[in-house]
């Protein structure tokens, strides 16, 4: 069982490193127990938060209203909520319980 998610019923918390204003928005992999993820949205106005709910809703295939931050909303270490995932992302190996 790894580190950087946990499952709550049918949904999957997972922490996050953001990295924003990035040349690309991707999934880098594993560091410390989180999942560092570059967005190309500055961190200002909420930018950077609602870019990573609508790219993390693309990669694990739900609907942007399925993904929640839980905290972190001020900074790049967040927690992130995204109910009944339809697909995983190839860069992450998570299994359901």
């Amino acid at each position: 069982m790894a580190d950087f998610y946990s499952w709550q019923d049918d949904c999957l918390i997972i922490s996050c490193r953001l990295q924003p204003k990035a040349s690309n928005d991707a999934i880098v992999g594993l560091l410390d127990d989180s999942v560092k993820i570059r967005i190309t949205a500055p961190p200002i106005e909420g930018k950077a938060n609602a870019h990573l709910i609508k790219f993390l809703a693309k990669q694990f295939g739900v609907a942007k209203s399925s993904v929640t931050i839980l905290s972190g909303e001020l900074g790049r270490q967040k927690r992130v909520k995204i109910a009944d995932p339809k697909k995983f992302p190839e860069q992450l190996t998570i299994e359901r319980t």
